[in-house]
């Protein structure tokens, strides 16, 4: 199988435009697959057709008893179900295994965000004197302005970039296309950004400057790089908890729900394919309501 799932995970990345993140975990999902079939010594490693629903439910039943979180083992099903779809579809099996397989519910937590003192600390932390301080002050600006994903502001490319307008094109999950309105407080630091990273030296390499946000050997800038950045910031801004660069994306959504926005509108914004996805921020604010209740009214 391990040819066929390497084939599958090309599949993701090339035609599909799954993260790096999702492939990592499809392909570990699927190799602990492989390693419980083996070690089973199930006869079928070569023989995908003999794959069936009880040896699915037989892999289920080991993860489990290893004490994973409802949602690991959900994403381990979405993997399997993907891959065999993938196999059914090229011809290599002729029944998808799981198929018919009830997928557990997942759990809905409450997402992390900041409130509008804590966002305005950490946006304020950067030393802007500095092309690195402008720059990650840049990248704050735009998490929170706009509410895209990470992966979707390290993927900016100056050509969709349009300061007049306060628009950014970005290119989110599926290759799907959209526009997102940015504040002039973002449009202001990044324009002062991109004219001044022209300036810099990159250790003498070559910048790429289609990209936006740039490392310093003038190289599109990474992910993990994001990750470090909003780090320091936390740390420098003394905030009390670590977030991920997610939560700034949960902070925009949450705050324009609590002036008012409507859900469609923040979905569209966050580039949700479905309305539901987008309506665990309503849970959000509905908690934030029941406590000013709680506070506020004396029969509460």
């Amino acid at each position: 199988m391990i040819n066929e799932i390497a084939q599958f995970l090309n599949y993701l990345k090339v035609e599909k435009d799954a993260s790096s993140h999702t492939i990592r975990n499809y392909r570990n999902d699927l190799l602990q697959f492989v390693e419980f079939i083996s070690d089973k010594n199930y006869a079928v490693l070569d023989k995908l057709d003999e794959i069936n629903h009880i040896t699915i439910r037989n892999f289920l039943a080991s993860i489990k008893n290893r004490h994973y979180s409802r949602a690991t083992v959900v994403r381990k099903i979405a993997a399997l179900r993907s891959f065999f779809r993938y196999m059914l579809r090229e011809g290599f099996i002729k029944s998808n295994p799981v198929v018919g397989m009830i997928m557990p519910k997942k759990e809905r937590k409450l997402p992390n965000f900041l409130d509008i003192k804590e966002i305005g600390k950490l946006l304020d932390a950067p030393d802007i004197n500095t092309v690195d301080g402008l720059r990650d002050k840049s990248i704050l600006e735009i998490l929170y302005s706009s509410g895209i994903r990470v992966s979707e502001m390290v993927g900016l490319n100056t050509g969709g970039v349009d300061l007049i307008g306060e628009v950014l094109k970005v290119r989110g999950k599926g290759k799907k296309e959209r526009f997102v309105p940015i504040g002039s407080s973002a449009v202001n630091v990044l324009n002062e950004y991109m004219n001044k990273r022209k300036k810099c030296d990159y250790k003498g390499r070559r910048p790429d400057f289609n990209a936006v946000f740039l490392n310093k050997y003038g190289q599109r800038i990474t992910d993990r790089s994001v990750r470090r950045i909003i780090d320091k910031y936390i740390q420098k801004a003394a905030l009390a908890h670590k977030i991920s660069p997610h939560v700034l994306r949960h902070t925009f959504a949450t705050h324009m729900l609590d002036a008012g926005a409507d859900l469609r509108s923040v979905q569209e914004l966050l580039g949700h394919s479905s309305l539901s996805t987008t309506q665990i921020y309503t849970h959000v604010t509905t908690e934030k309501l029941k406590k000013v209740y709680d506070k506020a009214h004396p029969r509460a």
